[in-house]
């Protein structure tokens, strides 16, 4: 027969053990919302130029074209960021951290990404120190690019590498596909359809990341890098990329 004490001492572990999950996935969902004040709504990564020229036109385009983000685009970068940063947080490897965090500011391949990545890396870092502060977040410099932040934000609060990607690359979508309804324009309801048709691109870049060697980081998508660079000059804009 199983003690009463000992009976207890389960059951209160295992309730300890749900409530650490849900307060990971409250933290990760906080930070990851359109509400939080990272100015994610200001960006569109290129996409204003692709509507522009006529490369997105529908949810269909859409959809082609922001699989092409994640999973050869900048999306391929910012995984294997995300992952070797939650590493060496994990690990205590500060100055590793550093040299990720280095490398993260000399992957932006146009003067657009490098401002997006990095303005948003500076607000989430003030912001999340405010609200959810962490020793780790205190040290690291605020131009510390936008996935780098958010990874280090997970490994401070003990959120996995997983959980914390898949967070991060369907944000990153839904903020685009956000862009798209006002850009093309698309309905509401057709936005939400091309956030369903993305769940296993958001998947796919979720195990790529946690599968490419550190040595093969990069992305093979010009012409998004291109959209990029045209937007710059663009008479029009509502976007600042």
């Amino acid at each position: 027969m199983i003690p009463k004490g000992a009976h207890m001492t389960i059951a209160i572990s295992g309730t300890i053990t749900a409530m650490t999950d849900i307060e990971a996935q409250y933290r990760l969902l906080s930070w990851l919302s359109p509400g939080y004040p990272v100015g994610a709504f200001s960006y569109s990564h290129g996409l204003e130029h692709a509507v522009d020229v006529g490369c997105v036109t529908d949810t269909s385009t859409l959809i082609d074209w922001l699989e092409t983000v994640l999973l050869h685009g900048t999306g391929r970068v910012d995984g294997v960021l995300f992952r070797e940063a939650h590493s060496a947080v994990a690990s205590k490897e500060w100055h590793r951290l550093g040299k990720i965090a280095e490398l993260g500011n000399a992957f932006q391949p146009t003067a657009e990404f490098a401002l997006e990545a990095r303005a948003q890396g500076a607000a989430f870092i003030r912001a999340t120190r405010s609200a959810w502060p962490s020793d780790v977040l205190d040290a690291i410099d605020e131009n510390t690019v936008y996935p780098v932040a958010v990874s280090v934000a997970c490994a401070a609060h003990k959120i996995s590498v997983e959980d914390g990607l898949h967070g991060y690359f369907h944000a990153s979508m839904s903020n685009l596909v956000s862009a798209a309804v006002r850009l093309v324009p698309l309905g509401q309801t057709d936005g939400q359809r091309a956030v369903a048709a993305l769940k296993d691109a958001v998947a796919q870049a979720t195990r790529q990341a946690m599968e490419i060697p550190f040595d093969d980081i990069g992305s093979a998508a010009p012409l998004i890098d291109l959209a990029s660079m045209h937007h710059e000059t663009q008479y029009t804009r509502l976007f600042r990329s």
